[in-house]
């Protein structure tokens, strides 16, 4: 401590207090600085006393609600009560012993009736039931707690290896539940772009057919206004033997060698022009019908 003991004067240094006795009984407590004492009057300074913080970690192992057993490690920071300090001088011999016997005591009356959950949800509440439980009791000593902190809850290994084990598998469910939606979401796009396309499909063949139907109706006219004596059905005839040479034409083309087989002849050519008008007419007296 860097005292300074003789048989008249005595030092005490910053952040301690000092009991003096007259003849084996306490007299005062001295307060840091030099003191002198009168050793004919039986005055002696009988010891020292540090009102500095102190930590006292205690490692406690427990078990929980249901019967998860776990270590807890608690740090308790106390000090000397100045006014008092001939109390923590006189009736404690081992502080420490005392405090972690309290602890013990406290920790394990309250953590069993706690789950493991729990206990990691409200180890404030056990570090403050231990803190009050601790000022009872030290106080009456000299003592006073300042602090109490869970430092740590430790459950047993195998316990912790399961803890992980339950927790990936939740993910890898999260994480399977995610992927599900966004195949769904993508399966229900990919359908929805299959119907539109479908539909410009549609739309466009649509009008194809509607621009081909106006261009031969011209052209029919366009022929019968031009050439005298011809009927409409003369210049459809004349414009599918054209539209078959091109046909073939286009085949005999091709990049890729194709055969076709197809009734060849111009006599042919007057049959599908026949079945087109006949199918052109019964669709029209079915629609006729329908109205």
């Amino acid at each position: 401590m860097g005292n300074v003991w003789c048989v008249l004067c005595g030092c005490v240094d910053q952040a301690n207090v000092g009991v003096v006795e007259r003849w084996g009984r306490f007299e005062k407590l001295a307060q840091p600085g030099f003191h002198f004492f009168n050793p004919f009057a039986g005055e002696c300074l009988a010891g020292l006393l540090s009102t500095r913080i102190r930590s006292l970690d205690v490692r406690i192992e427990t078990k929980t609600k249901d019967n998860v057993f776990v270590q807890m490690l608690c740090s308790i920071q106390y000090r000397v009560i100045k006014e008092n300090a001939d109390d923590a001088f006189y009736e404690l011999q081992n502080p420490k012993e005392q405090i972690q016997a309290y602890v013990f005591d406290v920790v394990r009356a309250h953590v069993p009736r706690m789950t493991l959950d729990e206990l990691f949800e409200q180890k404030g509440d056990v570090a403050k039931t231990v803190l009050e439980e601790l000022e009872k009791v030290m106080g009456a000593y000299g003592y006073n707690i300042e602090h109490i902190l869970m430092v740590d809850i430790i459950p047993d290994a195998a316990v912790r290896k399961a803890m992980n084990e339950i927790n990936a598998a939740q993910r890898l469910q999260l994480a399977s539940v995610y992927k599900g939606e966004a195949e769904k979401i993508l399966q229900v796009k990919k359908a929805e772009a299959e119907a539109e396309a479908k539909y410009l499909g549609g739309v466009g063949v649509a009008k194809q057919r509607q621009a081909i139907t106006d261009g031969l109706r011209e052209n029919i006219m366009d022929f019968s206004n031009k050439v005298e004596g011809t009927s409409a059905k003369e210049v459809m005839d004349l414009i599918m033997v054209t539209q078959y040479f091109d046909t073939i034409k286009d085949l005999g083309n091709a990049s890729k060698n194709t055969t076709v087989f197809i009734p060849h002849g111009p006599g042919h050519v007057w049959d599908i022009g026949s079945q087109i008008r006949n199918g052109l007419m019964e669709a029209s007296s079915a629609q006729l019908n329908a109205e």
